[in-house]
């Protein structure tokens, strides 16, 4: 990264949206632009438009490229040259051709090093086409190189992964195989290291089906997969635990002793995280050559334009885009040339013991002259 601020490229979203609420508001504080240099991929003439609508006292400078941008300036880069009907909240897609302009610009540019994160607003669905599958996709798909993105969502209190995304229920389990979990592991442990610093990071997997009464697995996934998984990464010194029964994790607490939640899918990592975010969560999309970011939450479509948005989440997806940047070139050049080790690191095997699941139907043993089970002394 060159001696200079951090470029943050923010991509507008939906233009009927919040988007633009959101930017004014945050960057109506002077000592964000003190922490980088924001370049607002979208239209000076939809900008003008909120800014009148929301009755705001934003300034913004207008450049034509990235090239242009200028430090402790909200460089508005005008992305196109059509004109936009703005209908605040209301479902159009004209806004949603105007959202993704913005965002292949931003993409076209990433191939040129002109910025060093991006930090995408939200789209409306109901205004893409009816292909569109979602920006982590779609930006997977640009400049992914054919990698799989993991998103994380990240808040005060935990790191929770996805391992499968907008999936219909009916279909997680045949999407979950062995090298599929471990795959997300690795792309997990990975950004752990290199964008949070976290020199032997810790992961917890959740298991896919629920535990029985008796505690037990409702399912086979447990035993044939996940668990091969965990044991196979566990030879390329890769901390994983588990699989956890999710109540459990997060009923009692569980989550803490981790760096990071792997989830099967949406709702078993979403509806903790969000039960336990105080509205500063963000997310991040791991596996890409970029550094992207995004709000965790999503102010409702149909307040645009009420000055009602609250702008927090926002504002900590452009801290830890910043923070990102600047530990992924931390980490690059500390790996460039990495010395041999010169003796053997003798394995602790203490922690495998401390999170250790023990299996309950292992408890006991079969005699098989009674035919009764007698407890294992």
């Amino acid at each position: 990264m060159e001696d200079r601020k951090t470029r943050v490229a923010i991509t507008h979203g939906d233009t009927n949206g919040t988007g633009y609420e959101l930017i004014f508001k945050t960057f109506s504080d002077p000592a964000m632009l003190e922490l980088c240099t924001p370049i607002i991929y979208g239209s000076p003439k939809i900008a003008t438009y909120h800014r009148n609508a929301l009755n705001m006292q934003a300034n913004f400078t207008i450049i034509s490229k990235a090239e242009e941008a200028r430090e402790g300036k909200t460089n508005m880069l005008t992305s196109f040259e059509d004109d936009v009907k703005v209908e605040l909240g209301t479902v159009a897609k004209e806004a949603g051709t105007a959202a993704m302009k913005a965002l292949e610009r931003a993409l076209n540019d990433s191939e040129t090093g002109v910025y060093d994160a991006l930090v995408t607003l939200p789209m409306n669905k109901k205004n893409m086409d009816e292909t569109f599958t979602g920006q982590t996709s779609h930006i997977a798909e640009a400049v992914g190189n054919g990698q799989k993105p993991l998103v994380i969502y990240v808040n005060d209190t935990m790191r929770v992964a996805l391992a499968t995304t907008h999936v219909a229920v009916k279909d997680i389990a045949a999407l979950i195989s062995q090298d599929f979990v471990e795959d997300r592991i690795k792309v997990f442990h990975q950004s752990l290291k290199r964008d949070f610093l976290l020199t032997n990071p810790r992961i917890a997997v959740l298991a896919l089906n629920p535990q029985t009464i008796d505690g037990q697995s409702a399912g086979q996934e447990e035993d044939t997969i996940i668990e091969p998984a965990i044991k196979s990464l566990e030879a390329q010194k890769i901390q994983a635990y588990g699989p956890y029964a999710a109540d459990e994790f997060f009923g009692k607490g569980i989550y803490e002793m981790f760096d990071g939640v792997l989830a099967m899918y949406d709702d078993q990592g979403l509806a903790p995280f969000r039960t336990l975010d105080n509205g500063e969560g963000y997310c991040i999309t791991a596996g890409l050559p970029i550094v992207r970011t995004s709000p965790a939450t999503i102010a409702p479509f149909d307040t645009a334009g009420q000055g009602t948005a609250d702008e927090s989440s926002f504002r900590h997806a452009i801290f830890a885009a910043i923070d990102i940047a600047r530990n992924r070139c931390f980490y690059d050049e500390g790996n460039m040339n990495p010395l041999p080790k010169l003796y053997h690191e003798k394995r602790d095997d203490s922690e495998k013991v401390r999170f250790n699941i023990p299996k309950k139907h292992e408890n006991k043993s079969e005699n098989k002259q009674t035919g009764k089970q007698e407890d294992k002394q």
